[in-house]
Order: structure tokens, then C-alpha cells, then sequence
């Protein structure tokens, strides 16, 4: 008995050893394997990161891609519009040159028309020294212009000499028909009409046409001696009526119808 027991000892210590070796065999194993697994994880995290890092990086560049991509579509955009506007531009510079080529042919026919109109002048004028000629001929103008308005002043001035001197001429001749008047007046002499010694007066035939006024101071002779002094008193146009002064009165004389009557004081001349 004990020897089965022994061996059932031996043999459960020999599978017990058996299958202990055997665990230890696969532990070592899983363990093993166990440790790649985790090596393995840290490539593959360190992988995982760098991989992270580089989406990161390739997603800024995406970014910045996608807006370069949109400032490039914006700058497109802006081109195209530029195109357009220096195309309309184009057709209106090309609308402008037309209109210029026309107007440059039209001056081709104006200057040939120009030159065969100085040849006809028979002058040594050509289109080269046409400015220098025409401003010659401005100053000229200019020269002759101004000699023009001197000779414009001294036509005004003489219009007016010739004025001043009319009416100088007309004063001149007022004053001379009023003075022929004056000495006409002085050389007149008129009639005594009528004599009123009661009252003092005579009756003259002369008057205003005369030109007496109450102012007038009259003399009577007789023969060519003075009498005595009128005064007027009452003057109509064609006769007066003057008062006797008596103190005037030449001794024994008396005024009578057909004495004449003279100016006391001349007109002066």
C-alpha cells in the first residue's frame, strides 16, 4: 500500500511538477508575449501621436490651402472684373483712336489746303516758322491796336476841344448879342409923349421891348441940354410912364411932348 502510495506521490508530484513546468512554459510564453504586445501598443501609440501630429499639421495646411484657395478665387474673381472693365476700356480707346484717326486725316487735309495757301501768298512763309509769323503779325496788331487807341484819345479829346471851343463860340456869341442889345440900348432915345406937371410925369414912347425896368434911370433933353432926370414908374411894352424928378429940374425949364430921353447910366459892354 505504501508503495502505491509512494508511487501515486511520485507520479502526483511528477504531474504536478509536469503541468508546473508546463504553466510556467506557457506563463513565460503569454508573458513574452504579453511584453511585445506592449512594446507593440508603444510603437503603435508612438505611431498613433506622430500620425496625430502630422493630421494636425496636413489639417493647418488644409486650412491654409482652403484659404489660399479662396484668395485665389477672390483674386480671379477681381481679374475677371479687371478684364472686363479693361476691356470696355479697350473698345472705348479703340471708339477714341478711330475718332482721332479721323480727325488726324482731316488735319492731313487741312494742312496741304494751309501750305498751298502760303504758296499762294507769295511769301517766304511755311508751316516752320508759321508760329513766328503769326506773332509778328499780333505784335503787330498788338502795336497798331494801341496806336489805335491813342489816336482814339486824341479824336475824343479833340471832339471835346471842338465842344469846349462850340460852346465857347456860343457864349461868345450870347455875349455878343447881348452886348450889340447893350449898346443898342445905349444908343437909344426916345420921344416924350405926353407931360402931366400937375402930377409929375411923362409918357414916353418907349417900354419894356426897350428894355427899361423900374431900375431904369432916363435923362431929357432938349437941343442937347440936359433938363432934367425920369424915373420909371409904370412900364408897358411899347411906352413907359416915369416920374419927374424935380430936383433935376433945370432952372425955368419944363419937359414938354417931343423932348427926347436917353439911358442916365450906359449898359456896360
Amino acid at each position: 500500500m505504501k508503495a502505491i502510495f509512494y508511487v501515486l506521490a511520485l507520479l502526483v508530484t511528477g504531474a504536478a511538477a509536469y503541468f508546473s513546468y508546463e504553466n510556467l512554459t506557457k506563463f513565460e510564453k503569454e508573458k513574452s508575449e504579453k511584453e511585445k504586445a506592449i512594446a507593440t501598443n508603444k510603437v503603435v501609440s508612438g505611431n498613433a501621436d506622430k500620425q496625430q501630429i502630422a493630421l494636425d499639421e496636413e489639417k493647418v495646411k488644409l486650412e491654409a490651402a482652403d484659404k489660399d484657395k479662396a484668395d485665389a478665387e477672390a483674386s480671379i474673381e477681381n481679374l475677371v472684373a479687371k478684364e472686363k472693365t479693361l476691356r470696355r476700356d479697350l473698345g472705348e480707346l479703340e471708339g477714341v483712336l478711330e475718332e482721332q484717326k479721323a480727325k488726324f486725316a482731316q488735319l492731313e487735309t487741312t494742312r496741304a489746303q494751309l501750305e498751298e495757301l502760303l504758296k499762294e501768298a507769295g511769301e517766304q512763309v511755311t508751316l516752320e516758322n508759321l508760329p513766328e509769323t503769326i506773332k509778328a503779325m499780333e505784335d503787330d496788331k498788338v502795336a497798331k491796336t494801341k496806336k489805335l487807341g491813342e489816336l482814339e484819345t486824341l479824336v475824343e479829346g479833340g471832339k471835346k476841344a471842338v465842344e469846349t471851343n462850340q460852346a465857347e463860340i456860343a457864349r461868345l456869341a450870347d455875349r455878343s448879342a447881348s452886348r450889340d442889345a447893350r449898346i443898342r440900348a445905349n444908343a437909344m432915345e426916345s420921344v416924350v409923349s405926353a407931360v402931366n406937371d400937375d402930377w409929375g410925369f411923362v409918357v414916353i414912347g418907349a417900354g419894356s421891348s426897350t428894355g427899361f425896368t423900374p431900375q431904369t434911370k432916363l435923362l431929357v433933353k432938349r437941343d442937347g441940354r440936359l433938363i432934367a432926370e425920369v424915373k420909371p414908374s409904370s412900364i408897358e411894352r411899347s411906352q413907359t410912364i416915369a416920374e419927374i424928378d424935380p430936383e433935376t429940374l433945370a432952372p425955368g425949364a419944363r419937359i414938354q411932348p417931343g423932348d427926347r430921353v436917353i439911358l442916365a447910366n450906359p449898359a456896360t459892354n
